[in-house]
């Protein structure tokens, strides 16, 4: 607009002026080695007019060029934009239909165009994995981390995630201890860690995750009380595994009082020092145990203990019995330790009085040995009839 005000400006001065110099021209001359140039001022003065139209039209006709090559490229990016946004979309619907294979082609084609590229090549890398198509997975994946630049969280968790898909168990874990280094409460690091963690065995990392899982609330209580128990448990077996009994009670030592408490760890340890031979040790756990809080399971490992000390069990079940009533399993449970030290008759009243609360087809086999030992034999054949019969009809 300035531009052409001052060409106005010229215009105006040139009509004004030049009559009033029409007598007074003056003479220029423009002298080079070939050339000698002669002219008028006012003709002079027409001529840069005349130039600098030229360059005026000349600087037009180069921006109305260049802007229509912009433009094309804005149309053309619009359309590519545009169809990545719509090939997105129909992806997501052919997702909800399981259609990985429509899902990949949708998500990859244009993917550089669409609103978020970096998703769109992870989408298409687990839909490529779904379909068994590894190479196509890694490829979707290498382009997102070439895109994603320095946010390449996303990258990795779906790395983690395809690798745990192929079974690929011990790469999942060192992507997810790397993972959880730079987010360490992220939800679906740790859920992925967990994954591996179990696949891998790795109890004492799997322990160490359960309190950020607590916080950022994944999973509910009971689920993290089930990890928590199933990572002790790892942890037992590698110690009995590595150093045997006294590995195993040196683990369970360097253990808080609280753990120690736990029934079910109560039971998995005297069950593992029973496998190691360590019957004092285990006999121990169970009574200790039982002092505390009556468990089922805890009774049921005394038949199994031989610890040479058996009167010490059986004055714990006799206890148990006036404290928590005359339970069949307490009964039957008493019978089989009398029977190990030749009591029979206190034995055989034992198993009756199991049996008067519920017929077991153990205990009428338990007895019949047991009535055999006082030389009963009609009677021990009825207890083998009926626990006999007892079986069959449990199993037609």
């Amino acid at each position: 607009m300035l531009k052409v005000f001052l060409l106005f400006l010229l215009l105006i001065a040139g009509v004004v002026i030049g009559p009033m110099i029409a007598g007074h021209q003056g003479y220029v001359l423009i002298q080079t080695d070939n050339w000698n140039i002669e002219t008028s001022v006012t003709g002079l003065v027409i001529i840069l007019i005349l130039a600098l139209l030229v360059i005026l039209a000349v600087e037009w006709l180069l921006r109305r060029i260049f802007r229509t090559g912009v433009r094309t490229r804005g149309w053309l990016l619009g359309r590519k934009r545009s169809r990545a946004r719509k090939q997105t979309q129909a992806a997501l619907m052919k997702l909800a239909e399981r259609d990985y294979q429509q899902v990949e082609k949708l998500l990859s084609r244009n993917a550089d165009h669409a609103e978020q590229p970096v998703v769109n090549y992870l989408l298409a890398a687990e839909a490529a994995q779904e379909r068994g198509d590894e190479m196509r997975a890694n490829q979707h994946l290498a382009r997102a981390a070439e895109l994603a630049e320095s946010d390449q969280l996303p990258v990795e968790i779906t790395r983690v995630r395809i690798q745990l898909a192929r079974n690929e168990d011990h790469a999942a874990r060192h992507g997810v201890d790397r993972l959880l280094e730079v987010a360490p409460r992220h939800p679906e690091v740790l859920r992925l860690a967990e994954q591996a963690y179990i696949r891998t065995g790795a109890w004492a990392s799997l322990s160490d995750i359960l309190p950020a899982m607590a916080k950022v609330q994944i999973a509910d209580e009971q689920h993290r009380a089930a990890l928590q128990q199933q990572a002790w448990l790892g942890l037992m077996s590698q110690a009995m595994a590595e150093q045997g009994s006294e590995g195993l009670k040196r683990w369970w030592q360097n253990q808080s009082r609280k753990t120690r408490h736990e029934p079910a760890l109560q039971v998995a340890m005297a069950d593992h020092l029973i496998a190691c031979d360590d019957h004092e040790t285990a006999q121990n756990i169970v009574l200790e145990g039982l002092k505390r809080q009556y468990d089922e399971r805890l009774v049921l490992l005394m038949p199994r203990l031989k610890s040479g000390n058996p009167e010490q069990l059986e004055k714990a079940l006799r206890q148990q019995i006036k404290q928590h009533g005359a339970t069949p399993l307490l009964h039957s449970t008493l019978g089989q330790l009398l029977m190990q030290h030749g009591e029979w008759q206190q034995a055989s009243e034992a198993f009756r009085d199991a049996l008067q609360q519920r017929p077991d087809a153990f205990d009428y086999a338990w007895l019949a040995d047991a009535l055999d030992r006082q030389h009963k034999p009609e009677e021990a054949a009825q207890m083998r009839r009926d626990g006999l019969l007892l079986t069959l009809k449990n199993n037609p």
